[in-house]
């Protein structure tokens, strides 16, 4: 597990949060670690709960905002706050570290180098990153701070299963969240299924 020491994640605000989804409340928090601001959305009581539904989101500004088909991300991310719109309570972390933790900017090199040919994880590899630089003791600390006791994760990521245990995050069971391919994406989905386990 991850030494932390006082107040490198906070809980800094939250508030009432209606969006197309439905109706949250939303949650800010500082992570004085890496000086990045993380977000949760939350539907209903969640302080003390046991086998809450929740979706560790890791932001990705190219799928997210742009609505890009080379992934899947803006799908699951919809998918997982229509999916908490319908249970009594549920979370949707959303996590500051794109491209799978190397960054915006490197994300769009290793586009570049995906266009010429590699796959996803031979682009980070040749731009010097892991293929999976993502860890997630921020969000076992905001699961903390939020008072949740143990989660159903809604992921196709063994890794990311693994990590939060790691981090001492009790994981129930696994809702799959599994998003139609298209053309512009079903390499990248394959080479995740192949080469990283993930589980479709």
């Amino acid at each position: 597990m991850t030494e932390r020491t006082d107040k490198e994640i906070e809980l800094t605000a939250s508030a009432d949060f209606p969006t197309r989804f439905g109706h949250f409340t939303l949650y800010g928090f500082m992570d004085h670690r890496n000086n990045k601001e993380h977000t949760a959305v939350v539907k209903g009581s969640v302080e003390g709960a046991e086998d809450c539904p929740v979706r560790v989101h890791s932001e990705c500004h190219t799928g997210d905002i742009w609505g890009s088909l080379r992934c899947d991300c803006r799908e699951q991310l919809e998918a997982s706050l229509e999916y908490m719109a319908g249970q009594a309570r549920g979370v949707v972390l959303y996590l500051k570290q794109e491209g799978r933790g190397i960054g915006l900017l490197n994300k769009i090199k290793a586009y570049h180098l995906q266009d010429q040919g590699m796959d996803t994880i031979q682009a980070n590899l040749h731009l010097g990153f892991p293929a999976e630089a993502r860890d997630y003791w921020v969000a076992a600390e905001m699961l903390q701070l939020l008072q949740i006791r143990s989660i159903a994760l809604l992921t196709n990521n063994p890794d990311k299963i693994t990590k939060l245990e790691e981090e001492g995050v009790m994981i129930t069971r696994r809702i799959p969240l599994v998003i139609p391919s298209n053309p512009h994406n079903e390499f990248y989905l394959e080479t995740k299924r192949d080469h990283m386990g993930h589980l479709y």
